[in-house]
């Protein structure tokens, strides 16, 4: 695992509970990334610890449009026509 070093008065002046800080720093760093198409979305929530669903719901609440792919259509096809 890499760290990221963030200055002690960098992180005093975040407004985030030192006990969220962690969390809320991955689950920023993963929108982003993902939002910049830098990760997929598998990659980057994992790197959020969210489920598929809560991080699809996070993008939604922030208009953050899907990358959705032509495999991941090709799957959903194959997954809808397996559930009918």
């Amino acid at each position: 695992m890499k760290l990221i070093d963030i200055p002690e008065d960098v992180m005093a002046s975040m407004k985030i509970p030192r006990n969220e800080l962690e969390t809320v720093l991955k689950r920023e760093l993963a929108i982003a990334l993902y939002e910049r198409e830098v990760l997929p979305l598998g990659k980057a929530r994992e790197i959020a610890a969210m489920s598929k669903w809560e991080f699809l719901e996070e993008l939604g609440r922030r208009k953050i449009p899907r990358h959705y792919t032509e495999k991941e259509m090709a799957e959903d096809v194959i997954f809808a026509k397996g559930s009918v």
